[in-house]
């Protein structure tokens, strides 16, 4: 007899098709407890896809991950990333850096993390690489669209450089005719434009280098310089390995070796989380207690 009142049960358990449904999540977390557990440190992931660039919806993703984690925790980050918007980029580091605060800053970069991820990383206290890794170029990228419709990105210090190019051509020889129709085509608020993002590209890189790596040992401006290097670096794309990143640049970089206990965790995670975004891609946030898809 209950006298009228509905007994509830004392705790409500998943229910089976749910927990097959979500069963790749929840080995994903698993392993992300036992890293955290033998780190000592709170790991969250940022997985995303070839097409799926860092824009400004991620801050929310990220606000969910940092939700739970203490101020003045130490952090590790997964990064995967093709780049993406600057602004947002740098926006992601100031809620990282005001959530840890007097904690450590650690950036784990399994496969790539390319221009504004980069960027990211250069505000981390040390990056954790190992031969699959690779950073990239900082040069920013404009997208034109060509008359068939089809996006190409472009160097915006190779345009301002050709730019350059036909200012001697034409302080040389006025009646350059190749010279002048070239500069017709070019619209003098592009140029004013593409100077503004290349400023502010140097400013973020500088900004997470002396509020990150380089805080105590200064220099940054030399670093910065050589990230954002066209001739140093050709191409967008060019990986710049753990050894260059260390090396050259003078990144604090940790490097794993691809049997390292810690290093063959990461790398577990981060197959089944590549495997969790599927052919159709998208972005994937996750911690310990929350994962978020994005399509």
């Amino acid at each position: 007899m209950n006298n009228g009142n509905v007994d509830e049960p004392s705790a409500f358990k998943k229910t089976p098709l749910f927990q097959a449904f979500n069963s790749p999540r929840y080995q994903r977390q698993d392993i992300i407890k036992k890293v955290n557990k033998i780190q000592g440190t709170k790991l969250i992931c940022y997985v995303a896809s070839i097409n799926a660039s860092i824009d400004r919806d991620d801050p929310t993703a990220l606000a969910d991950l940092l939700y739970n984690i203490p101020i003045d925790s130490d952090v590790d980050l997964l990064l995967h990333t093709p780049g993406g918007d600057i602004d947002a980029a740098d926006k992601l580091m100031t809620m990282l850096r005001r959530k840890i605060g007097t904690g450590h800053l650690r950036f784990i970069v399994p496969d790539y993390a390319k221009s504004a991820g980069t960027l990211m990383a250069l505000g981390a206290d040390v990056i954790i690489m190992s031969d699959t890794s690779e950073l990239g170029p900082i040069d920013p990228q404009i997208v034109h669209v060509d008359k068939d419709g089809n996006p190409t990105a472009h160097s915006v210090q190779d345009f301002l450089d050709a730019y350059t190019q036909l200012e001697e051509a034409l302080r040389k020889n006025p009646n350059d005719m190749t010279a002048i129709i070239q500069m017709q085509k070019i619209d003098p608020a592009t140029i004013v434009h593409y100077r503004s993002v290349l400023v502010r590209a140097r400013q973020i890189a500088e900004q997470q280098l002396k509020e990150g790596m380089f805080r105590e040992k200064g220099n940054w401006s030399q670093a910065v310089s050589l990230l954002i290097n066209t001739k140093e670096w050709p191409s967008h794309a060019q990986p710049i390995s753990w050894q260059a990143a260390a090396n050259k640049v003078g990144l604090n970089i940790q490097y794993l070796s691809p049997d390292d206990d810690a290093w063959s965790m990461y790398w577990q995670l981060y197959c089944h989380q590549k495997l969790a975004l599927g052919a159709q891609g998208g972005k994937l946030f996750e911690s310990d207690y929350a994962s978020l898809n994005i399509t």
